[in-house]
């Protein structure tokens, strides 16, 4: 009787949990300014948000060593176009191959990441004219220079993922391609000798070879059909003619010409490495307090998944264990789901689908956390259904028999006997949920692992940043298993 009604009470909970999960808060929500039915802006609308992958000076990168800013070519024209046609300029990280999906979700209202107009993005995106043209480069290893296309037959060649450079390298006849989310990956497999070469812009090529004075670049000659770099927009948006218009302007006055001139003045020949390939901290100079800042975000995110994990999960193993079969059936499938399918596949599904499908903008640290709760509760519920199946009948038949309602049987009996057997597989994954962690840089979360990318972007140098954050990551998890340890400890004081 007792567990009849104490189930009764937590239905109308689990309907609530289950509509605050399905359809937000407006305390953590916001409606996104498009609809997905409809591309025309909102009139009273005074904001545009830009979509940009910032690991691609000069056109956009973080000035880690200052404030933290986005800074490039790309973000000058954006902040003069937004200027002259009134609104307030929001920029937005993310990975490069997601700006394409931020676009047709309506996240963002338009993408400026040196990206170039090829036909397959036609079909997805509307393009602006195009505001600059660059060259295709090949970079390799001194020792083998490679000048040539030809010269690439037979080679493994790598390029960015979804770039235009990685459409050209895919027509190298003869040539194996290996693709990678971020130029500073290229440079890492270059200099690892497990790519031949790397088909990467021009610009980039002079940054990638000034800090590795081992690799040599070769400009190709541009195509006469490259509609060179242009501004990308959601299908029939209303803002490109607008932008075409302010690019004209910008032309015809110089401004636009003073800005890539600006970006693109001549570089001091002298490389920026001692041209060693060694471990060499110094290069992390000026970095080191903008990846610890990393740290609260990483610590929020991992508090928040807990939690969320933790009373969602305990939700589950009620469910799992009452003699409700829909709730049983429920929590089966649930669990089900969530541990068979891949926690990045089931991250990437919240970030973008919702705003398609709810028409709801959800903040990327809010999703994030989101995700990776629902995630962890399913691992959770069997752990803490199990610790209070292992907790000795007689306790409950103890407390049946002396009228204890059920809800402060389990809470005041049941639970703190089971948590102690549950404890170290509690910690186990909340330990895992910070390593984890580094997945929601794929979505633009700035926590460590996304700012030793930006840091690896910058100096195109990958071990020492990563190392650093290895090292921040097993201090973290030793705090977390010492405290867990004490808790234990204090736990078990009555045994």
């Amino acid at each position: 009787m007792f567990r009849k009604q104490f189930m009764k009470r937590m239905i109308p909970l689990f309907v609530l949990i289950l509509l605050v999960l399905t359809f937000g808060s407006t305390a953590f929500f916001h409606p996104i300014i498009a609809s997905a039915a409809s591309d025309e802006p909102i009139p009273a609308k005074h904001k545009l948000i830009m979509g940009t992958s910032p690991d691609y000076p000069p056109y956009e990168s973080i000035d880690a060593k200052s404030n933290g800013e986005i800074v490039g070519m790309d973000i000058d024209i954006a902040k003069a176009i937004t200027s002259k046609l009134g609104y307030e300029l929001e920029i937005a990280s993310m990975d490069f191959n997601g700006l394409i999906a931020a676009l047709q979700t309506h996240r963002v209202d338009f993408v400026m990441s040196g990206m170039s107009v090829t036909e397959e993005r036609k079909l997805s995106v509307a393009f602006s004219d195009s505001y600059y043209t660059a060259r295709n480069t090949i970079v390799s290893r001194a020792d083998d220079n490679f000048e040539t296309v030809e010269q690439l037959s037979g080679k493994l060649v790598g390029a960015q993922l979804g770039s235009t450079q990685d459409l050209f390298a895919e027509t190298i006849e003869g040539a194996s391609l290996k693709k990678l989310n971020k130029i500073a990956d290229l440079i890492q497999e270059l200099n690892s000798d497990r790519i031949d070469a790397a088909i990467v812009e021009d610009a980039v090529a002079i940054e990638m070879v000034l800090a590795n004075p081992k690799l040599v670049m070769n400009f190709l000659p541009v195509a006469e059909e490259e509609n060179g770099y242009s501004i990308a927009f959601p299908q029939q948006s209303q803002l490109v003619e607008s932008f075409n218009n302010a690019l004209q302007q910008m032309r015809e006055s110089g401004e636009l010409g003073q800005i890539i001139d600006h970006w693109f003045q001549e570089k001091d020949t002298e490389s920026k490495s001692s041209g060693s390939l060694k471990i060499d901290f110094s290069v992390l100079n000026g970095y080191v307090p903008y990846i610890l800042k990393g740290v609260y975000v990483t610590l929020l995110f991992t508090l928040v998944s807990a939690l969320l994990g933790l009373i969602w999960g305990t939700i589950l193993s009620l469910f799992k264990i009452s003699t409700i079969k829909p709730l049983q059936w429920f929590a089966t499938a649930y669990t089900s789901v969530f541990r068979g399918t891949p926690l990045l596949v089931q991250l990437t599904i919240i970030y973008y689908a919702t705003p398609q499908l709810f028409n709801i903008d959800i903040p990327a640290l809010l999703a994030a956390g989101l995700a990776f709760g629902l995630n962890s509760a399913a691992y959770l519920s069997e752990t803490i259904r199990g610790g209070i199946m292992a907790v000795d009948k007689g306790q409950r038949e103890a407390a049946i028999s002396l009228g204890v309602p059920y809800r402060k049987m389990m809470v005041r009996i049941i639970f703190p006997q089971a948590l102690r057997h549950i404890l170290p597989a509690i910690v186990n994954e909340v330990v895992a949920l910070l390593k984890e962690s580094s997945l929601v840089s794929v979505i633009g979360v700035t926590e460590l692992m996304r700012r030793a990318d930006v840091v690896r972007a910058s100096t195109f140098r990958a071990f020492e940043a990563l190392l650093l954050v290895a090292a921040i990551y097993y201090v973290l998890v030793l705090i977390l298993t010492s405290l867990a340890s004490m808790l234990e400890r204090r736990l078990r004081r009555s045994d």
